[in-house]
């Protein structure tokens, strides 16, 4: 191995039930560089991080790190071996100082004391590499009192200080603020003339072009190219990155387009949106794209009451209307099949029957007592229509599929019929199977002339379900494609912001 290579990865492979998330990936890591690993959503970069992290074992291909083989067992040998992953959910303890997350699992030591910690020591040390990397903190600030920002640099901190030489970010921009951003790429020039090497993961290229000296590129598990980001220009990059065919089955048709349903004007909330506006019509499904922390989820919850906007205007149906909680939401005509099912969409304990139709109880409850017979018709109606698979209606939810948590939620607010339904991520997770029976539902719903808003990170799916996509970045509508102008090159250049999109 040549002598300015510190991190090899040889010919790695790794495979999943029905998947090949790696196959024969080569990449390396010179001192004191800024790598980015890039690629679109299923590329194979968080399998490859894993493996390198100790997470996964590869199935085939070698580790060298600084001219010795590593045989990692388990993420304790690579992190003893130098290297540190700081994933986007930050493994800190918000209930602990930041001194003891600084020193957690290594506190020191008071001499002659049975392993008993040294306090002072360990408060002197903080104090030190806080003031390192420029937080004016007290070491005794309690992690969970601080900010997303100041919470990624500790946790940076507490990599260098354990003396790693190869630190992994995984989008470690998606939620900070652009200040916040300029301040972490101040930490990552420091790292890099103490000797630490960065693999930067990012979907941002306008950051990659600022911050790293080479770029790789994988796609399908497989690697594509590595060369010097000087050598590659952001609509190059996303060349590399697409390139495959669609081959999924979509059932799009093009539907007459009805009244407007939906209007947004100027919805703006600080450090998370700002200045969204977009119509959605009866009939249409209204694509929306963007890249990981880029806000779409973000305006979802504006829109379902989920967050307060500091501003802008809502209409449905011509009449203006304040939505303050998702329950104002539900009273007009609005259903959110959210992101994450199991946290924000289900309850896991609870039935099909008791999930389906908790958007819907108060319609058929007299004095508080509900009336079972009219909505177990119901229930079966909808459960039929959404093709679920489950033993009963009395079967909890939990013990059900992917596919079929996500057609309870769907359940949920087909028995509340509403006027628009917003779809975050509504394929995630779920086999090929149910994804087509979901997409025939959307277009079951879009022929009775609901509107409907597909949040989506899959541009396959995007591209071939959307009437109109929206592109989303840092918080604002990037710009708006028609399905005719609607490509993956096309939406990737919005969203990174390189010159040339279409709009």
């Amino acid at each position: 191995m040549p002598s300015d290579v510190l991190l090899r990865m040889e010919q790695i492979s790794k495979a999943f039930p029905g998947v090949q998330a790696l196959q024969a990936v080569d990449f390396e890591l010179c001192p004191g560089e800024v790598h980015a690993l890039v690629g679109e959503n299923g590329a194979g970069k968080s399998t490859l991080i894993k493996v390198l992290a100790g997470v996964y074992r590869p199935d085939a291909g070698t580790i060298w790190l600084r001219g010795r083989q590593l045989r990692p067992r388990a993420p304790r040998d690579m992190m003893d071996a130098g290297v540190r992953v700081i994933y986007q959910e930050l493994n800190l303890v918000p209930g602990l100082s930041v001194a003891e997350n600084l020193f957690l699992g290594r506190p020191p030591r008071r001499r002659g004391l049975c392993g008993v910690v040294d306090w002072p020591a360990m408060l002197r040390q903080s104090a030190a590499i806080l003031q390192q990397f420029g937080l004016p903190l007290s070491p005794q600030t309690k992690v969970g009192q601080l900010g997303v920002a100041q919470q990624q640099i500790i946790e940076i901190a507490k990599a260098v200080s354990c003396n790693a030489k190869v630190v992994v970010m995984d989008e470690p921009t998606a939620a900070l603020t652009e200040r916040e951003t300029e301040q972490l790429f101040g930490i990552i020039r420091e790292l890099q003339t103490l000797g630490v090497s960065i693999i930067y993961i990012s979907h941002r290229l306008e950051e990659i072009q600022r911050i790293a000296d080479r770029v790789t590129v994988l796609r399908d598990g497989r690697h594509i190219i590595t060369a010097p980001r000087r050598a590659l220009s952001s609509e190059q990059i996303i060349r590399h990155m697409v390139g495959r065919s669609v081959d999924e089955y979509y059932p799009k048709e093009t539907l007459p387009k009805g009244q407007t349903l939906l209007e947004v004007a100027g919805l703006s909330l600080r450090d998370v949106c700002h200045n969204v506006s977009f119509q959605l019509a009866s009939g249409e499904i209204l694509g929306v794209a963007g890249l990981v922390g880029s806000g779409r989820t973000e305006i979802a919850e504006l829109l379902f009451g989920r967050r307060k906007a500091d501003s802008g205007t809502i209409r449905i149906a011509g009449q203006p209307v304040r939505i303050r909680s998702p329950r104002h939401a539900i009273q007009y005509g609005l259903g959110l099949i959210p992101e994450d099912r199991k946290r924000d969409g289900l309850v896991l304990t609870m039935s099909v029957w008791d999930n389906a139709t908790l958007a819907i109880l108060g319609r058929h409850a007299t004095w508080g007592v509900v009336r079972r017979r009219p909505l177990a018709r119901l229930v079966r109606q909808a459960t039929g229509e959404v093709r679920l698979k489950a033993s009963s209606p009395a079967q909890q939810v939990k013990y059900l599929s992917g596919g079929n948590q996500q057609k309870v939620v769907l359940a949920k607010w087909l028995l509340h019929d509403c006027q628009v339904y917003i779809f975050d991520e509504p394929t995630r997770g779920v086999d090929v199977g149910a994804k087509s029976e979901i997409y025939r539902l959307m277009e079951d719903l879009a022929r009775r002339g609901a509107g409907i808003i597909m949040i989506s990170s899959d541009l396959p799916e995007i591209l071939n379900m959307s009437d109109r996509v929206l592109v989303v970045r840092a918080g604002q509508i990037a710009g708006e494609l028609q399905r005719s102008a609607a490509t993956q090159e096309a939406i990737l250049q919005l969203a990174v912001g390189s010159a040339g999109g279409a709009s």
